[in-house]
């Protein structure tokens, strides 16, 4: 019988505890959640992880792999895109385009003078009630990650959600 020492023991723990964590904000539930609190608090009904949506997400992030370019698809989704030199997390990118809530401005149906907030809500477009996301790490150390949105958002003239909450 061959004996661990307690060292070795506590080894494997934080090797697990690291596994653990370095998948941790990525998944398919980190995602929708992410979404769903930001939706939540504009009174906008849930969205939902579609796997389909999530194939096309991943076909794209994966052409993305060798120069990290955030290049729009230009395919039948909505689109939202993050990026970063180190690792990002999926949770991180969606937390991202959610801050651009204060630069939104539901009167108007407008951005702040000089400001992006499409990203935010193409995030709480009501009409899109299906995502898909995926995440990759780039030759060169970066990290690309899209969400994709069915149907898409981002309508001329449209509001992302009622303002009646």
């Amino acid at each position: 019988m061959k004996i661990i020492s307690q060292a070795t023991i506590v080894g494997l723990i934080g090797l697990a505890l690291l596994a653990h964590l370095s998948g941790a904000q990525n998944s398919p539930q980190d995602y929708v959640n992410a979404h769903n609190a930001a939706r939540a608090q504009v009174g906008v009904g849930p969205i939902r992880w579609d796997n389909n949506v999530a194939a096309y997400a991943q076909n794209y992030a994966n052409r993305h792999k060798g120069d990290c370019r955030l290049v729009h698809s230009g395919g039948q989704y909505g689109e939202n895109l993050a990026g970063s030199s180190g690792d990002l997390t999926g949770t991180a990118a969606v937390n991202m385009w959610v801050g651009e809530k204060p630069f939104y401005n539901y009167n108007s149906n407008s951005c702040a003078a000089g400001r992006v907030c499409g990203h935010y809500t193409q995030v709480v477009w009501r009409n899109s009630v299906r995502l898909g996301c995926a995440k990759v790490r780039c030759n060169n150390g970066g990290t690309f990650i899209t969400c994709n949105y069915d149907p898409p958002g981002n309508y001329n003239n449209q509001r992302p959600y009622s303002d009646v909450i």
